[in-house]
């Protein structure tokens, strides 16, 4: 392989109905150490990423039988926190905010370069991908209220029940999590995504944050866990204490 760090190859599904794409990628991919397998429908596409030990999903917004948009709604829905970049032949913001509501990882016009989608693809999977040698046990965590977070497993739970969240979500959950009490601005919460990586911009922090209160079980309007502070930012707070307060 290639890449000294990756002792296993990376597996990853790709979902595209342009056959000749999709070959072009794999043989691309292929000596670059990632093992990619193909679907070419929304439904296929579906049955596989449900039914495979995926490291990164690439899925096309524009598919036969179920868009990719719709794709994705499955999986998450299916609990499943596999990374997911998304393609299309558009690039609009307003896109790429549908995407990252859906539960995307990031996302990709079609325009992209090889070297683009490499350096996304890697930097999807490096964030994902835990190698089994790491235990939770030796590492410190995090308990605000009825939350526990164990950063090195990049794994929380509410309540003893873990909550399947997008590498993007764990860490705007670490990050609040880190100062609960303090207002995060979006600058800072921006700026703590960017050094892991992410892509990312104003919008879609709300977006993000957003996804996170559903998976919290929160109300914005009356929240338990995250405060909106208009024009500010965002506050982790601990239910037990100050439980159902107004935003």
């Amino acid at each position: 392989m290639n890449s000294s760090d990756e002792s296993h190859a990376r597996r990853v599904l790709l979902v595209d109905d342009d056959r000749k794409f999709c070959r072009l990628l794999i043989d691309y991919l292929k000596p670059l150490g990632y093992d990619v397998k193909a679907a070419h429908t929304g439904p296929e596409g579906v049955d596989k990423a449900l039914d495979g030990d995926w490291h990164a999903v690439i899925l096309d917004v524009m598919l036969p039988g179920m868009d990719g948009l719709e794709v994705l709604k499955r999986i998450r829905t299916a609990k499943s926190d596999v990374p997911v970049l998304m393609l299309t032949a558009r690039g609009e913001e307003t896109d790429r905010i549908v995407g990252l509501e859906v539960g995307a990882d990031d996302y990709l016009p079609k325009t992209f370069s090889t070297r683009e989608l490499l350096a996304r693809l890697r930097s999807v999977t490096r964030r994902a991908y835990r190698p089994p040698s790491i235990q939770a046990i030796s590492d410190d965590e995090i308990v605000v209220g009825p939350l526990r977070i164990l950063p090195a497993a990049h794994t929380a739970f509410l309540n003893s029940a873990t909550l399947a969240l997008t590498p993007v979500e764990f860490d705007l959950l670490l990050t609040l999590a880190r100062s609960p009490g303090r207002v995060k601005t979006r600058d800072q919460l921006l700026e703590e995504i960017r050094s892991r990586d992410y892509e990312v911009f104003d919008r879609s922090i709300d977006v993000h944050v957003s996804a996170l209160r559903k998976k919290l079980g929160d109300d914005a309007k009356c929240p338990r866990f995250i405060r909106t502070f208009r024009s500010a930012g965002y506050m982790l707070m601990d239910p037990l204490v100050d439980p159902g307060m107004p935003a």
